[in-house]
């Protein structure tokens, strides 16, 4: 019996999260050839606020105020180096 935990940063619509468990569902059958009846998905929402990385929480790195920020000055560790 497959059992599927996915966690998302933030929210979504029951119509999003239906949409994600019948596509991860089918990927099983599809896959693994598990019978769609047996397969069990949780989604776990959470909040921005209680979610960090790179050494940050989500909820200050996406604000407005660091979002205008070049992606360097936010330690974007993938950011392009200026030049």
């Amino acid at each position: 019996m497959p059992f599927v935990s996915i966690r998302l940063a933030g929210s979504a619509t029951k119509d999003q999260k239906a949409g994600i468990v019948a596509d991860v569902t089918a990927s099983l059958v599809a896959r693994l050839g598990k019978n769609p009846a047996a397969v069990q998905i949780v989604i776990e929402e959470v909040l921005p606020e209680n979610y960090g990385a790179g050494g940050q929480l989500i909820v200050d790195r996406d604000s407005p105020a660091t979002l205008l920020q070049p992606a360097a000055a936010k330690g974007d560790a993938y950011a392009e180096p200026r030049p």
